[in-house]
């Protein structure tokens, strides 16, 4: 394909995939577009359409005995892991960010983050032979973590933790133990009278009384969708102290209306009070590119698919996900939880080092692939997951982690020329939003 096909290409999905955002919000997706220019990784983050335009139309040559239809993240990339603490009360690294969480190939998941990998060391100038063993050992892990689940009698038996976890990864837990809720609280609300109110900033708003009604009304409902087993026997606990407009999100989310909402907490105490993120759900790259009719038809709405599909993915899920709907659109619910720390990778640069990090990431894609939350209610996918990547790589996996690494290092250079092709598009005012 040449220059001028591919910049084309480039426009015209990201126009399909954002033109009622950007006509929505032009200033946040000025903003987005700005980060995705600073540099390919940054493009490749904002891009998981165009990821999903190209591989959808390549054979399904490794993903086969249902492996071909499970549950994926669909935006696996180096920076989408981080810390959360679990329904158990017990901290856990793993992989965040479900928004783009759909039905697919599970080989998509893996092609997405190599890409990634290989992107990351290009920015880090390691040489190429290096990039690829890096790839290698997340392949490997995966692998390597799959079979434990098929020679496994649970799927919820293994986590990374403070007690496992070990280089960077477990100074990323540490620094999340060290964190108060009590410091998100001052940081974000004021007390006034005796309670807790938001704090205003650049990123957040008053509500007029007749949004806040619908807010409030949307909330209520939002209760109802937790499941029996996660709700806190105390009612106060959801007692409803403040709610504001929310903006400023990352490069995934411009354009999406969302709200914050502080609720009571786990007790009067001022230091006890728990926010919770209500956001606008957005339709998942992936699902402009396959069939989505049973999909569709399964969800009342986006929310109600990121919820369920985050469930499918994580064990032992944040106790306060749920999913809301307000004016006809979906929503989906969590806690801004004082106890989240992504991974940084602007430390982490020698290959040793990198190495030890790969290790846990692949062993936790495979933990998304092959077990799922105790209150996982769906049933679009109810086959053993790691019989079934097992059985697809079965005699070959040596081929598989060789085709990976390949695709990865191919495909990031794809990603480079198009970010290049992106930029000089932007500026020249074609993507959708004026550059100025």
């Amino acid at each position: 394909m040449g220059s001028t096909d591919r910049t084309t290409v480039i426009i015209e999905v990201l126009r399909d995939a954002f033109a009622p955002l950007m006509k929505a919000d032009p200033a946040a997706f000025r903003a987005k577009y700005r980060k995705m220019a600073r540099d390919p990784h940054a493009f490749y983050r904002g891009t998981a359409c165009l990821f999903y335009h190209d591989v959808t139309t390549e054979p399904a040559e490794w993903a086969a005995h249902g492996a071909e239809r499970i549950w994926i993240h669909g935006d696996l990339h180096v920076e989408n892991f981080g810390t959360y603490l679990n329904s158990d009360g017990r901290l856990v690294f793993d992989v965040n960010d479900f928004d783009e969480a759909y039905l697919g190939r599970f080989t998509w998941d893996l092609q997405r983050f190599a890409a990634s990998l290989a992107l990351l060391g290009w920015q880090k100038a390691l040489p190429e032979d290096a990039v690829r063993q890096l790839i290698a050992r997340y392949a490997r892990s995966y692998l390597a973590q799959v079979n434990h689940y098929t020679d496994s009698a649970s799927d919820e038996d293994f986590a990374i933790r403070l007690d496992n976890a070990h280089g960077p990864v477990l100074a990323v837990l540490e620094s999340a133990r060290a964190m108060k809720r009590a410091d998100l609280l001052d940081h974000v609300t004021v007390q006034e009278r005796g309670t807790r109110r938001f704090r205003a900033d650049d990123t957040t708003r008053r509500l007029p009384r007749a949004e806040r009604t619908k807010v409030v009304s949307a909330f209520s409902n939002y209760l109802d969708t937790i499941p029996e087993s996660k709700r806190f026997d105390r009612e106060l606990f959801y007692e409803l102290r403040d709610v504001v407009g929310k903006s400023g999100f990352g490069i995934g989310s411009a354009g999406l209306p969302a709200y914050n909402v502080l609720v009571e907490g786990y007790s009067q105490a001022l230091d006890n009070d728990v926010v919770l993120s209500m956001k606008q759900a957005n339709v998942p790259a992936l699902s402009r590119f396959v069939d989505t009719a049973e999909v569709d038809a399964y969800f009342e709405h986006e929310g109600h698919r990121t919820a369920v599909s985050q469930r499918a993915l994580q064990v032992h899920t944040d106790p306060l996900l749920g999913h809301t709907s307000l004016d006809g659109v979906g929503y989906v619910v969590a806690e801004v939880s004082p106890y989240e720390v992504d991974l940084d990778w602007s430390e982490i640069n020698e290959p040793a080092d990198i190495r030890a990090v790969v290790d846990l990431l692949g062993r936790a894609t495979a933990k998304i692939h092959c077990a799922s939350d105790e209150d996982s209610q769906q049933d679009l996918v109810e086959f053993q997951v790691e019989t079934a990547i097992a059985s697809s790589v079965k005699g070959s996996r040596r081929d598989f982690v060789d085709w990976l690494c390949e695709w990865g290092m191919r495909y990031s250079g794809t990603v480079r020329d198009d970010h290049a092709r992106f930029v000089d598009a932007f500026r020249e005012g074609r993507v959708g939003v004026a550059a100025t």
